[in-house]
């Protein structure tokens, strides 16, 4: 079976900054494909190469085996993006949205009407579909933006950090709305900075940390590479995390992974035993422990294993993957993309 995505070596550098450094992916046909990795990774930049609004430096890709290089305006015809911001218009209504972008398309009048009545259905818009989109809420207009890229109905779609923003039932929302695009046969390429929902949502999870693939995977096979369980430990005084996490690496022979703000270690067991080897150690060593749990590995953990770093640890306000101003130069002129 032709395989969704193909791409091997892709690399994207933007002056000295080298976004994608030789990622390869394989994304099958049917399945949801997540891109997992904190702010600045890389993720949104290697969607857009695949979507062809950026050009490749090196590497290849294929689309349904269509070259994303040699033929971008085929490939175009093969995806639907929604990216992390609304491409939508404020001005006008959901239903007027909807039939614009099917009359870009190429659909007559009546056609494009029909698109827009059976989407806003399908998305649960309809109620909203004479208002403004100046009054819709943040879930909404994501909705909506996920409607208008499928207009066009295309077998891939890449959905860049789709829920970024939303409220917790919104996202849920837009978890099931996922779901049912999968049942319906698409395939999805869904970037995310969420552990949970690439937990929920994808088949498969490629991690990306600072421009490359460090682990793939479906979320058991990445749990597991971890260890079999993990032991999570709250200590009484957050005074003590030095000394507590020392006890356990000398305990075990490995670096516990510590999270100072709520005054928890944790760290990968390899044996059920080795989680009382450890809190012997602390009571040796007169560490007060508050609360103490073994449990099976999270995607939490997966990535601190493979990055050293918790998801929310990368610096406030550090650059994402748009790299607007360094990229400008570098982007598809935009009369070239719809063209």
């Amino acid at each position: 079976m032709t395989l969704a995505v193909h791409a091997t070596g892709l690399v994207k550098q933007f002056k000295d900054l080298r976004a994608v450094d030789g990622i390869d992916l394989q994304v099958h046909q049917g399945e949801v494909y997540g891109v997992l990795g904190p702010n600045g990774a890389g993720k949104t930049t290697m969607l857009r190469m695949l979507a062809t609004l950026l050009r490749i430096d090196e590497g290849e890709a294929q689309v349904f085996g269509v070259d994303v290089r040699r033929e971008p305006h085929q490939v175009r015809q093969l995806i639907g993006v929604t990216g992390q911001y609304a491409s939508v218009d404020e001005k006008l209504t959901a239903r007027e949205n909807l039939r614009l972008f099917a009359r870009i398309y190429g659909q007559s009048s009546k056609q494009a009407d029909r698109t827009a009545d059976d989407l806003l259905e399908r998305f649960g818009l309809t109620d909203a579909a004479t208002r403004t989109l100046e009054k819709f809420s943040g879930g909404m207009r994501r909705r909506l933006d996920l409607a208008s890229s499928l207009i066009a109905q295309p077998p891939l779609i890449f959905l860049d950090e789709p829920t970024t923003g939303l409220d917790p039932r919104t996202r849920g929302q837009m978890w099931d709305t996922i779901r049912d695009l999968v049942a319906q046969g698409s395939t999805i390429l869904l970037t995310t900075q969420y552990l949970d929902e690439a937990d929920q949502l994808a088949d498969r999870i490629a991690v990306i940390d600072r421009g490359r693939k460090v682990a793939e995977g479906t979320s058991g096979e990445l749990k597991a590479s971890v260890g079999s369980s993990t032991l999570s430990v709250q200590l009484s005084d957050p005074v003590d995390m030095d000394a507590a996490a020392r006890s356990v690496a000398q305990a075990l022979g490995r670096t516990a992974n510590r999270t100072p703000e709520s005054a928890r270690l944790t760290v990968p067991l390899n044996r059920p035993d080795e989680a009382a080897e450890a809190l012997i150690a602390l009571r040796r060593n007169d560490i007060s422990v508050a609360a103490v749990q073994v449990e099976q590995p999270t995607l939490d953990e997966v990535f601190l294993a493979l990055t050293g770093e918790h998801v929310s640890d990368r610096a406030e306000g550090e650059a994402d993957d748009d790299h607007d101003t360094r990229a400008a130069d570098e982007r598809l002129d935009p009369m070239e993309v719809t063209r």
